[in-house]
Protein backbone atom coordinates (compact mmCIF):
# COMPACT_ATOMS: atom_id res chain seq x y z
CA UNK A 1 0.00 0.00 0.00
CA UNK A 2 1.21 3.67 -0.78
CA UNK A 3 0.84 5.38 2.36
CA UNK A 4 1.49 9.60 2.27
CA UNK A 5 2.14 11.00 6.00
CA UNK A 6 2.26 14.72 6.38
CA UNK A 7 4.77 15.52 9.66
CA UNK A 8 8.11 13.92 10.43
CA UNK A 9 8.26 14.88 13.86
CA UNK A 10 7.98 12.25 16.14
CA UNK A 11 4.68 10.64 15.88
CA UNK A 12 4.71 10.99 12.11
CA UNK A 13 8.22 9.40 11.89
CA UNK A 14 7.55 6.82 14.40
CA UNK A 15 4.84 5.65 12.27
CA UNK A 16 6.35 6.38 8.92
CA UNK A 17 9.34 3.88 9.80
CA UNK A 18 6.90 1.03 10.66
CA UNK A 19 4.32 1.13 8.43
CA UNK A 20 7.76 0.50 5.90
CA UNK A 21 8.82 -1.94 7.75
CA UNK A 22 5.45 -4.03 7.65
CA UNK A 23 5.90 -3.50 4.14
CA UNK A 24 3.95 -0.63 3.01
CA UNK A 25 5.39 1.94 0.74
CA UNK A 26 5.78 5.06 2.52
CA UNK A 27 6.34 9.07 1.76
CA UNK A 28 7.05 11.04 4.85
CA UNK A 29 6.92 14.60 3.93
CA UNK A 30 7.71 17.66 5.90
CA UNK A 31 8.41 21.28 5.15
CA UNK A 32 12.02 21.67 6.88
CA UNK A 33 13.89 20.88 4.27
CA UNK A 34 17.04 20.37 6.68
CA UNK A 35 15.20 17.73 8.56
CA UNK A 36 14.40 15.51 5.12
CA UNK A 37 17.89 16.12 3.97
CA UNK A 38 19.02 14.74 7.29
CA UNK A 39 16.86 11.55 6.95
CA UNK A 40 17.14 10.74 3.64
CA UNK A 41 20.59 10.42 5.13
CA UNK A 42 19.52 7.94 7.43
CA UNK A 43 20.49 11.08 10.21
CA UNK A 44 17.46 10.97 12.94
CA UNK A 45 16.84 14.18 14.77
CA UNK A 46 15.67 12.38 17.70
CA UNK A 47 16.83 9.90 19.70
CA UNK A 48 14.74 6.96 20.58
CA UNK A 49 15.47 3.27 20.85
CA UNK A 50 15.60 1.19 17.58
CA UNK A 51 14.82 4.02 15.47
CA UNK A 52 18.21 5.06 13.59
CA UNK A 53 18.09 1.17 12.62
CA UNK A 54 15.08 1.19 11.42
CA UNK A 55 15.18 4.20 8.82
CA UNK A 56 18.22 2.81 7.50
CA UNK A 57 17.20 -0.53 6.90
CA UNK A 58 13.45 0.49 5.49
CA UNK A 59 15.66 3.44 3.11
CA UNK A 60 17.77 0.41 1.89
CA UNK A 61 14.29 -1.08 0.75
CA UNK A 62 13.15 1.84 -0.77
CA UNK A 63 10.69 1.33 1.81
CA UNK A 64 10.74 4.70 2.79
CA UNK A 65 10.84 8.20 1.29
CA UNK A 66 11.63 11.53 2.78
CA UNK A 67 10.40 14.37 1.11
CA UNK A 68 9.32 18.11 0.93
CA UNK A 69 7.42 17.97 -2.46
CA UNK A 70 4.00 18.01 -0.67
CA UNK A 71 2.23 17.91 -3.91
CA UNK A 72 4.06 15.49 -5.80
CA UNK A 73 3.86 13.41 -2.25
CA UNK A 74 0.41 13.67 -2.24
CA UNK A 75 -0.41 12.79 -5.77
CA UNK A 76 1.32 9.31 -5.25
CA UNK A 77 -1.14 8.05 -2.63
CA UNK A 78 -5.13 8.12 -1.03
CA UNK A 79 -4.07 6.89 1.79
CA UNK A 80 -2.62 10.45 3.99
CA UNK A 81 -2.04 10.38 7.59
CA UNK A 82 -1.44 13.67 9.35
CA UNK A 83 0.72 13.64 12.29
CA UNK A 84 1.67 17.14 12.27
CA UNK A 85 1.95 19.24 15.94
CA UNK A 86 -1.08 20.14 18.24
CA UNK A 87 1.33 22.13 21.40
CA UNK A 88 -0.49 23.91 23.74
CA UNK A 89 -1.86 27.33 22.00
CA UNK A 90 0.48 30.26 23.20
CA UNK A 91 -2.61 32.64 24.20
CA UNK A 92 -4.44 30.12 26.29
CA UNK A 93 -4.16 26.27 27.50
CA UNK A 94 -6.37 24.72 24.46
CA UNK A 95 -4.65 22.88 21.65
CA UNK A 96 -2.89 24.96 18.99
CA UNK A 97 -4.45 23.53 15.75
CA UNK A 98 -3.17 25.78 13.21
CA UNK A 99 -0.64 23.42 11.44
CA UNK A 100 -4.20 20.63 11.59
CA UNK A 101 -5.73 23.11 9.31
CA UNK A 102 -2.73 24.47 7.38
CA UNK A 103 -2.59 20.61 6.62
CA UNK A 104 -6.30 20.26 5.37
CA UNK A 105 -6.36 23.43 2.81
CA UNK A 106 -2.73 21.43 1.34
CA UNK A 107 -4.76 18.39 1.38
CA UNK A 108 -7.94 19.59 -0.15
CA UNK A 109 -5.59 21.20 -2.89
CA UNK A 110 -4.12 18.33 -4.10
CA UNK A 111 -7.36 15.34 -3.03
CA UNK A 112 -7.28 12.91 -5.29
CA UNK A 113 -10.85 11.01 -5.61
CA UNK A 114 -11.30 8.27 -2.71
CA UNK A 115 -8.80 9.23 -0.41
CA UNK A 116 -8.90 8.68 3.04
CA UNK A 117 -7.72 11.22 5.35
CA UNK A 118 -6.30 9.56 8.73
CA UNK A 119 -5.53 11.61 11.62
CA UNK A 120 -2.92 10.67 13.97
CA UNK A 121 -1.82 13.81 15.81
CA UNK A 122 -3.51 14.62 18.97
CA UNK A 123 -6.89 16.57 18.56
CA UNK A 124 -9.47 17.96 20.29
CA UNK A 125 -13.18 16.35 20.01
CA UNK A 126 -14.73 17.48 16.85
CA UNK A 127 -11.72 18.65 15.19
CA UNK A 128 -12.31 15.76 12.33
CA UNK A 129 -15.70 17.37 11.46
CA UNK A 130 -13.92 20.65 11.12
CA UNK A 131 -10.82 19.11 8.72
CA UNK A 132 -13.69 17.34 6.44
CA UNK A 133 -15.09 20.58 6.34
CA UNK A 134 -12.26 22.56 5.18
CA UNK A 135 -11.73 19.83 2.53
CA UNK A 136 -15.43 20.01 1.53
CA UNK A 137 -15.61 23.46 0.98
CA UNK A 138 -12.54 23.42 -1.41
CA UNK A 139 -13.37 19.83 -2.99
CA UNK A 140 -17.17 19.58 -3.05
CA UNK A 141 -17.29 17.07 -5.69
CA UNK A 142 -14.83 14.62 -4.51
CA UNK A 143 -15.20 11.81 -2.16
CA UNK A 144 -13.41 11.02 0.70
CA UNK A 145 -13.18 10.02 4.79
CA UNK A 146 -11.55 11.66 7.20
CA UNK A 147 -10.53 8.90 9.74
CA UNK A 148 -9.29 9.23 14.00
CA UNK A 149 -6.84 7.06 14.48
CA UNK A 150 -4.92 8.60 17.54
CA UNK A 151 -1.39 7.26 18.34
CA UNK A 152 -0.33 5.05 21.92
CA UNK A 153 3.65 5.07 21.79
CA UNK A 154 5.59 5.97 25.19
CA UNK A 155 8.45 8.33 24.39
CA UNK A 156 11.21 5.45 25.11
CA UNK A 157 9.74 2.01 23.97
CA UNK A 158 7.86 3.87 20.47
CA UNK A 159 8.83 1.24 18.40
CA UNK A 160 7.71 -1.70 20.57
CA UNK A 161 4.36 -0.03 21.28
CA UNK A 162 3.90 0.57 17.81
CA UNK A 163 4.49 -3.32 16.67
CA UNK A 164 2.40 -4.51 19.98
CA UNK A 165 -0.09 -2.23 20.92
CA UNK A 166 -2.79 -2.26 23.49
CA UNK A 167 -5.13 -1.32 21.28
CA UNK A 168 -5.87 0.29 18.05
CA UNK A 169 -8.64 3.19 17.81
CA UNK A 170 -10.57 3.91 14.57
CA UNK A 171 -12.75 6.74 14.45
CA UNK A 172 -15.17 6.32 11.42
CA UNK A 173 -18.26 4.83 9.72
CA UNK A 174 -17.25 4.51 6.50
CA UNK A 175 -16.95 0.73 5.45
CA UNK A 176 -14.43 1.54 3.08
CA UNK A 177 -12.17 2.69 5.83
CA UNK A 178 -12.16 0.62 8.19
CA UNK A 179 -11.42 -2.40 5.78
CA UNK A 180 -8.33 0.13 5.07
CA UNK A 181 -7.22 0.19 9.07
CA UNK A 182 -7.71 -3.25 8.76
CA UNK A 183 -5.59 -3.75 5.89
CA UNK A 184 -2.78 -1.14 7.35
CA UNK A 185 -2.42 -2.91 10.50
CA UNK A 186 -2.99 -6.44 9.80
CA UNK A 187 0.43 -7.75 11.54
CA UNK A 188 -0.85 -6.15 14.76
CA UNK A 189 -4.44 -7.22 14.15
CA UNK A 190 -3.23 -11.06 13.56
CA UNK A 191 -1.08 -10.45 16.97
CA UNK A 192 -5.00 -10.27 18.97
CA UNK A 193 -4.37 -6.35 18.87
CA UNK A 194 -8.04 -5.24 19.77
CA UNK A 195 -9.11 -3.00 17.62
CA UNK A 196 -11.78 -0.16 18.40
CA UNK A 197 -14.52 0.77 15.81
CA UNK A 198 -16.06 3.78 17.26
CA UNK A 199 -17.35 7.39 16.22
CA UNK A 200 -14.59 10.09 15.11
CA UNK A 201 -15.87 12.22 18.49
CA UNK A 202 -15.19 8.88 20.79
CA UNK A 203 -11.87 8.55 19.41
CA UNK A 204 -10.37 11.68 19.75
CA UNK A 205 -11.82 11.84 23.46
CA UNK A 206 -10.18 7.76 24.23
CA UNK A 207 -6.53 9.81 23.56
CA UNK A 208 -7.59 12.88 25.74
CA UNK A 209 -9.14 10.63 28.12
CA UNK A 210 -6.32 7.82 28.24
CA UNK A 211 -3.26 10.26 29.29
CA UNK A 212 -5.38 12.14 31.53
CA UNK A 213 -6.30 8.62 33.48
CA UNK A 214 -2.57 8.37 33.66
CA UNK A 215 -1.56 11.64 34.95
CA UNK A 216 -4.19 11.21 37.73
CA UNK A 217 -2.54 7.86 38.74
CA UNK A 218 1.07 9.58 39.11
CA UNK A 219 -0.47 12.45 41.15
CA UNK A 220 -2.65 10.02 43.56
CA UNK A 221 0.45 7.84 44.09
CA UNK A 222 2.48 10.98 44.71
CA UNK A 223 0.04 12.58 46.99
CA UNK A 224 0.06 9.06 48.88
CA UNK A 225 3.97 9.41 49.08
CA UNK A 226 3.64 12.62 50.78
CA UNK A 227 1.54 11.02 53.51
CA UNK A 228 3.98 7.94 53.50
CA UNK A 229 6.48 10.28 54.34
CA UNK A 230 4.84 11.90 57.61
CA UNK A 231 3.59 8.54 59.12
CA UNK A 232 6.81 6.41 58.14
CA UNK A 233 5.05 4.29 56.01
CA UNK A 234 6.31 2.62 52.20
CA UNK A 235 4.95 3.94 49.12
CA UNK A 236 6.91 0.53 47.15
CA UNK A 237 4.66 -0.95 49.47
CA UNK A 238 1.39 0.48 49.11
CA UNK A 239 1.48 0.67 45.23
CA UNK A 240 2.38 -2.91 45.60
CA UNK A 241 -0.82 -3.61 47.82
CA UNK A 242 -3.37 -1.96 45.75
CA UNK A 243 -1.42 -2.89 42.36
CA UNK A 244 -2.58 -6.57 42.72
CA UNK A 245 -6.28 -5.64 43.05
CA UNK A 246 -7.12 -6.49 39.14
CA UNK A 247 -9.66 -3.60 39.16
CA UNK A 248 -6.85 -1.20 39.57
CA UNK A 249 -3.38 -2.77 38.31
CA UNK A 250 0.11 -1.93 38.50
CA UNK A 251 0.67 0.52 36.36
CA UNK A 252 1.83 4.19 36.78
CA UNK A 253 1.94 4.13 40.37
CA UNK A 254 5.06 4.90 40.63
CA UNK A 255 6.41 7.57 43.23
CA UNK A 256 8.42 10.39 41.59
CA UNK A 257 8.71 13.92 41.21
CA UNK A 258 5.54 14.56 38.95
CA UNK A 259 4.69 14.07 35.15
CA UNK A 260 6.46 15.60 32.02
CA UNK A 261 6.88 15.12 28.18
CA UNK A 262 5.00 15.94 25.02
CA UNK A 263 1.99 14.45 25.96
CA UNK A 264 0.20 14.00 29.52
CA UNK A 265 0.60 18.13 30.25
CA UNK A 266 -0.46 19.16 26.98
CA UNK A 267 -3.64 16.64 26.77
CA UNK A 268 -4.81 17.25 30.36
CA UNK A 269 -4.62 20.88 29.57
CA UNK A 270 -6.96 20.14 26.26
CA UNK A 271 -9.13 18.09 28.00
CA UNK A 272 -9.55 20.60 30.63
CA UNK A 273 -10.35 23.49 27.71
CA UNK A 274 -12.48 20.40 25.77
CA UNK A 275 -14.71 20.38 29.10
CA UNK A 276 -15.22 24.20 29.53
CA UNK A 277 -16.08 24.65 25.82
CA UNK A 278 -18.59 22.40 26.19
CA UNK A 279 -19.55 23.29 29.89
CA UNK A 280 -18.52 19.76 31.32
CA UNK A 281 -16.10 20.91 33.84
CA UNK A 282 -13.40 18.70 34.15
CA UNK A 283 -12.76 19.33 37.98
CA UNK A 284 -10.81 16.69 38.88
CA UNK A 285 -8.20 16.89 35.90
CA UNK A 286 -7.64 20.75 36.89
CA UNK A 287 -6.54 19.63 40.32
CA UNK A 288 -3.98 17.18 38.89
CA UNK A 289 -2.41 19.71 36.77
CA UNK A 290 -2.42 22.34 39.72
CA UNK A 291 -0.34 19.19 41.89
CA UNK A 292 1.83 18.54 39.41
CA UNK A 293 3.23 22.09 38.81
CA UNK A 294 2.78 22.72 42.46
CA UNK A 295 4.91 19.35 43.36
CA UNK A 296 7.91 19.76 40.89
CA UNK A 297 8.56 23.12 42.84
CA UNK A 298 7.95 21.78 46.34
CA UNK A 299 10.95 19.25 45.50
CA UNK A 300 13.35 22.30 44.76
CA UNK A 301 12.62 23.14 48.58
CA UNK A 302 12.93 19.97 49.78
CA UNK A 303 16.78 19.90 47.98
CA UNK A 304 17.68 23.41 49.74
CA UNK A 305 16.28 22.20 52.83
CA UNK A 306 18.59 18.97 53.16
CA UNK A 307 21.79 21.07 51.98
CA UNK A 308 21.31 23.34 54.53
CA UNK A 309 24.84 25.75 54.11
CA UNK A 310 25.89 23.49 51.62
CA UNK A 311 25.98 24.72 48.16
CA UNK A 312 27.48 22.42 45.52
CA UNK A 313 24.85 19.61 44.08
CA UNK A 314 25.06 17.04 41.27
CA UNK A 315 22.03 16.48 38.92
CA UNK A 316 21.76 12.95 36.99
CA UNK A 317 19.53 12.89 34.45
CA UNK A 318 17.54 15.77 33.58
CA UNK A 319 14.81 14.38 30.64
CA UNK A 320 11.49 13.66 31.59
CA UNK A 321 12.14 10.18 31.65
CA UNK A 322 14.67 7.85 30.88
CA UNK A 323 15.45 6.56 27.24
CA UNK A 324 14.03 9.75 25.25
CA UNK A 325 15.81 13.20 24.53
CA UNK A 326 12.95 15.04 25.28
CA UNK A 327 12.67 18.62 27.70
CA UNK A 328 9.29 19.18 27.32
CA UNK A 329 7.82 19.82 30.62
CA UNK A 330 10.41 18.46 32.14
CA UNK A 331 10.38 18.37 36.26
CA UNK A 332 14.10 19.38 35.93
CA UNK A 333 13.03 22.29 33.68
CA UNK A 334 11.33 23.50 37.41
CA UNK A 335 13.69 22.52 40.08
CA UNK A 336 17.06 23.02 38.32
CA UNK A 337 16.45 26.88 37.70
CA UNK A 338 15.35 27.26 41.33
CA UNK A 339 18.61 26.13 42.87
CA UNK A 340 20.56 28.19 40.74
CA UNK A 341 18.75 31.23 41.94
CA UNK A 342 19.41 30.66 45.26
CA UNK A 343 23.39 30.23 45.03
CA UNK A 344 23.64 26.46 44.69
CA UNK A 345 26.51 25.40 42.48
CA UNK A 346 25.00 22.65 39.97
CA UNK A 347 26.54 19.98 37.79
CA UNK A 348 24.46 18.14 35.00
CA UNK A 349 25.08 15.19 33.82
CA UNK A 350 22.07 13.48 30.80
CA UNK A 351 23.06 10.80 28.65
CA UNK A 352 20.92 11.99 25.60
CA UNK A 353 19.47 15.81 26.83
CA UNK A 354 20.82 18.77 24.40
CA UNK A 355 23.06 21.01 26.75
CA UNK A 356 22.89 24.02 24.00
CA UNK A 357 19.07 23.90 23.64
CA UNK A 358 17.84 24.20 27.50
CA UNK A 359 18.52 28.08 28.20
CA UNK A 360 16.69 27.62 31.77
CA UNK A 361 19.59 25.61 33.04
CA UNK A 362 22.00 29.12 32.10
CA UNK A 363 24.92 28.75 34.79
CA UNK A 364 24.60 25.44 35.28
CA UNK A 365 27.76 23.09 34.32
CA UNK A 366 27.23 19.89 32.13
CA UNK A 367 29.76 17.01 33.12
CA UNK A 368 30.80 14.37 30.96
CA UNK A 369 29.67 11.17 33.04
CA UNK A 370 28.44 10.78 36.56
CA UNK A 371 31.18 10.28 38.30
CA UNK A 372 32.48 13.67 37.42
CA UNK A 373 28.99 15.48 38.59
CA UNK A 374 29.66 13.42 41.89
CA UNK A 375 33.04 14.58 42.50
CA UNK A 376 33.33 16.49 45.41
CA UNK A 377 29.24 17.30 45.29
CA UNK A 378 27.43 17.63 48.64
CA UNK A 379 24.83 16.23 47.08
CA UNK A 380 23.50 13.72 44.18
CA UNK A 381 20.23 14.30 43.05
CA UNK A 382 18.67 11.73 40.93
CA UNK A 383 16.03 12.82 38.66
CA UNK A 384 15.53 10.86 35.87
CA UNK A 385 15.61 6.92 36.00
CA UNK A 386 18.35 6.16 33.38
CA UNK A 387 19.97 2.53 33.61
CA UNK A 388 23.33 3.81 33.93
CA UNK A 389 22.33 5.53 37.37
CA UNK A 390 21.58 2.08 38.54
CA UNK A 391 24.26 0.12 37.85
CA UNK A 392 27.22 2.71 39.23
CA UNK A 393 29.83 2.24 41.50
CA UNK A 394 28.01 3.79 44.93
CA UNK A 395 31.33 2.72 46.88
CA UNK A 396 33.24 4.95 43.97
CA UNK A 397 30.56 7.40 44.33
CA UNK A 398 31.00 8.17 48.39
CA UNK A 399 34.23 8.50 47.90
CA UNK A 400 34.48 11.27 45.84
CA UNK A 401 31.33 13.05 46.88
CA UNK A 402 32.20 15.79 49.79
CA UNK A 403 29.25 14.86 51.53
CA UNK A 404 27.50 11.24 51.04
CA UNK A 405 23.97 12.84 50.67
CA UNK A 406 21.71 11.14 48.15
CA UNK A 407 18.03 12.76 47.18
CA UNK A 408 16.84 9.96 44.97
CA UNK A 409 13.52 11.27 42.95
CA UNK A 410 13.55 8.39 41.18
CA UNK A 411 13.66 5.93 43.65
CA UNK A 412 16.52 3.83 41.98
CA UNK A 413 18.41 2.13 45.23
CA UNK A 414 16.96 0.30 48.09
CA UNK A 415 16.96 1.67 51.89
CA UNK A 416 19.37 -1.50 53.14
CA UNK A 417 21.61 -0.85 50.32
CA UNK A 418 21.93 3.25 50.82
CA UNK A 419 22.69 1.96 55.20
CA UNK A 420 25.00 -0.45 53.97
CA UNK A 421 26.97 2.02 52.34
CA UNK A 422 26.44 4.79 54.97
CA UNK A 423 24.62 7.44 52.47
CA UNK A 424 22.51 9.73 54.05
CA UNK A 425 19.95 8.76 51.64
CA UNK A 426 16.17 10.79 50.63
CA UNK A 427 14.21 9.31 48.76
CA UNK A 428 10.46 9.59 47.89
CA UNK A 429 7.41 8.14 49.89
CA UNK A 430 10.17 6.26 52.06
CA UNK A 431 12.09 6.76 55.09
CA UNK A 432 14.92 8.40 54.83
CA UNK A 433 18.86 6.69 56.05
CA UNK A 434 20.47 9.13 58.05
CA UNK A 435 23.60 7.52 59.78
CA UNK A 436 24.62 10.39 62.00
Amino acid sequence: MNITIIGSGYVGLVTGVCLSDAGHKVICLDKDEIKIDNLSNGRVPIFEPGLDALVKKNIEAKNLIFSSDLESSLGKSKVIFIAVGTPTSLDGDNADLSQIYSCAKDIANNLQDGSTIIIKSTIPVGTCDKVEEIISLKNPNKTFDVVSNPEFLREGSAIIDFENPDRIVAGTSNHQSIELIKTIYKRQIENKCPLVLTSRKSSELIKYASNSMLAMRIIFINEIADLCEKVGANVEDIANGIGLDNRIGPHFLNAGPGFGGSCFPKDARALIESGEEYKAPQNLLKAVIEGNERRKLNLSDRIINILGENKKVGILGVTFKANTDDMREAPSLSIIPKLLDNDINVSIYDPEANQHEIKEFHGAKWREDPYSVAKNADCLIILTEWNEFKELDLKKIKDIMANPIIVDFRNIFSLEEMKDLNFEYHSVGRNIVNTK
